[in-house]
């Protein structure tokens, strides 16, 4: 039996359909969906060799101690979508300036319903799928949709220096949060 709300979100085309660029994590733990769905709330950016102060440098103003689903959760980012064990958040604006040139989005219809020229939208799934034997996998998705061709330009253009570390630091997050759980689990049942 499937779960609609995994199924939601599953179904990111219907949130970014065309994305230009896609990059995709997974990391597979001996946890429980809510142990490990947990952890991955509580991963914070100063816990981070690289990811966290990118995303301070980026976003001035970001508490190093802030969790990277509390920063999902706000300004400049919206919630769209989420459940027991998912969620689902967007950014639209001009990714490649320094500034910081992002909409103030109100909700998934405002998402959904952006088209600023010389603008991109982008989404971050998360989810937590149980799996055999005890373990569970985390899953991490982001897109990146261009509204037009100048900013798929200026995307690429991003995207040539950005793109080949991304592999590096994209699943950072998600290997502490499965260390996180695992020891979680370790501690309960030697406890």
């Amino acid at each position: 039996m499937t779960d609609p709300a995994t199924d939601a979100v599953m179904d990111l085309d219907a949130w970014l359909p065309n994305p230009e660029i896609v990059t995709r994590h997974r990391r597979r733990a001996l946890a429980d969906p809510d142990a490990l769905w947990a952890a991955a709330r509580g991963v914070r950016l100063d816990q981070t060799r690289t990811i966290g102060r990118l995303v301070r440098w980026r976003i001035p103003g970001v508490p190093a101690d802030q969790s990277f689903m509390g920063l999902l959760a706000e300004d400049p980012f919206t919630v769209l979508a989420e459940g027991t064990h998912h969620s689902v958040s967007g950014l639209c604006g001009r990714i490649w300036t320094l500034s910081r040139d992002y909409a103030q989005l109100s909700g998934p219809d405002d998402f959904l319903a952006w088209r600023e020229p010389r603008t991109v939208r982008v989404l971050f799934a998360h989810w937590v799928a149980p799996g055999p034997d005890g373990h569970s996998t985390l899953y991490s998705e982001a897109r990146v949709g261009p509204t037009d061709s100048i900013a798929t330009m200026r995307l690429r253009a991003l995207w040539l220096a950005v793109g080949p570390f991304e592999r590096l630091i994209g699943a950072e997050p998600l290997a502490l949060a499965a260390e996180q759980a695992q020891a979680q689990r370790g501690a309960t049942s030697s406890g």
